[in-house]
């Protein structure tokens, strides 16, 4: 009697743990993985820090300077009367510095540099937002293609069943011939349909992939029966009203308002005059190498004040300050037709959403009618009342029913994230509402 080797259990249990599927990832996950790797999202983070350095440079305008020069030079001098040569080398060096006392131009370009800063956020949130619905688009979109290539192959399965009866009952001569091709023409279309279906997983799948940065992403599927959650508030009023106040594109607009105005004032600020404080200290030493003589070596200090008022500059500061008239006029109407497009666009999507879960509930009671009637036709076929395309569209209706019915649901979960991002509202941790529908 042969005994089984000590470590064979060992060896089958390993097996068996690289045998499981990879574990799924839930839509946060995803998401935390798409903020590290998707090229839109970084590119959009790096000229947020580029946006703040540049707004930075605006205060250079209120802060002082300094310079620091120095130069060395050898003379030679010939004197043609007396004939007498005389060489010697000058060295020179001076520090000088400048601070703004009165500038009404630089003052305007600082307070522009601020208002660039909250435009670079207001940008940046944009941008996140953005990432998120990319991500949730992809994550159903995937999960609606698994669904579709399950449902299509439930389909293959009961068409397969009830070709098989319809042979059967062809052979013993209780159906006719016609049964049978009808049945053999629904499953070939089912067939295509199930290659088509795995084409679409394989290619959505590929976008998810993609946009996060892995490879064989498993999403987790929707938890059922799935409660999907009710609009809150449920008027749309008060969704347009947080669009009007917080969404990142009115605030961009908006700034861009203020910025035209400040624009304004910089060119009303070329007939103003400018007062500056300077000061300078400079040494200089010269040294000839062949006489004794000694030469002075000075050193010079300026301290004071440099004033300059514009007089006339050939009409340009008129013509700018018209340029920057008609430019805050545009920003103004840039701003009115922002409010406009946001305040339409987010009763679009609260609409979108609202119709949504309505279809939800109506293709729930769908599916339990269809269910029915599938029921009902199998048993009138068997006892000879119904015939063999009965069954065959109520099986078709049943599950094209099931594939809407959960693309709906997927609608509608990406519905309220798109119902945020349109008021301006989304934020990361709208995502845990979403997850938490998931399954374990």
């Amino acid at each position: 009697m042969t005994t089984m080797p000590r470590r064979l259990p060992l060896t089958l249990a390993l097996a068996a743990l690289f045998a499981l599927p990879a574990q799924a990832q839930s839509l946060v996950e995803l998401y935390e993985s798409a903020r590290g790797f998707d090229a839109s999202y970084q590119s959009a983070r790096a000229q947020y820090e580029a946006n703040l350095a540049k707004a930075a440079q605006t205060r250079a305008g209120l802060l002082p300077t300094a310079n620091l020069a120095a130069n060395a030079a050898r003379t030679n001098q010939d004197n043609l009367s007396t004939g007498a040569e005389r060489e010697f080398d000058t060295r020179t060096a001076s520090v000088t510095a400048s601070q703004p006392l009165y500038r009404p131009a630089n003052l305007a370009t600082a307070e522009q540099g601020d208002r660039q800063i909250e435009q670079a956020r207001a940008q940046l949130q944009t941008a996140e937002q953005d990432l998120i619905v990319r991500v949730s688009q992809a994550y159903f979109d995937v999960l609606g293609a698994q669904d579709s290539l399950t449902f299509v192959q439930a389909q293959k399965a009961a068409v397969a069943e009830q070709l098989a009866a319809a042979k059967r009952n062809f052979e013993v001569g209780t159906a006719t011939i016609t049964d049978t091709r009808e049945a053999q023409a629904r499953y070939d279309l089912v067939l295509a349909q199930e290659i088509a279906a795995e084409n679409d997983l394989r290619v959505k799948k590929l976008a998810l992939d993609q946009l996060v940065g892995q490879t064989g992403t498993q999403p987790r599927p929707l938890a059922l029966p799935a409660t999907l959650p009710a609009l809150q508030p449920e008027d749309v009023n008060t969704w347009v009203q947080q669009a009007g106040e917080g969404h990142p594109g009115v605030q961009q607009q908006r700034l861009a308002l203020d910025i035209a105005r400040l624009e304004t004032r910089k060119a009303e600020a070329g007939h103003k005059p400018t007062l500056d404080l300077t000061a300078s200290y400079g040494r200089t030493r010269f040294h000839n190498p062949v006489s004794t003589t000694t030469q002075p070596n000075t050193n010079t200090t300026t301290l004071g004040l440099a004033f300059n008022l514009p007089l006339f500059a050939g009409f340009a500061t008129q013509n700018r300050v018209r340029e920057t008239l008609a430019l805050e006029d545009k920003a103004r109407a840039d701003l009115d037709a922002t409010q406009r497009n946001v305040a339409q666009g987010t009763r679009s999507a609260f609409f979108g959403v609202q119709s949504g879960l309505g279809q939800v509930k109506a293709l729930e009671a769908a599916e339990a009618s269809s269910q029915s009637a599938l029921d009902a036709n199998k048993l009138g076929y068997q006892v000879g009342v119904r015939i063999n395309i009965d069954v065959l569209n109520s099986q078709s209706q049943l599950y094209q029913t099931k594939r809407d019915l959960a693309k709906a649901r997927y609608d509608v979960l990406v519905g309220g994230l798109k119902l945020r991002q349109a008021n301006g509202t989304l934020k990361p941790g709208d995502l845990q509402a979403v997850n938490a529908l998931l399954g374990k």
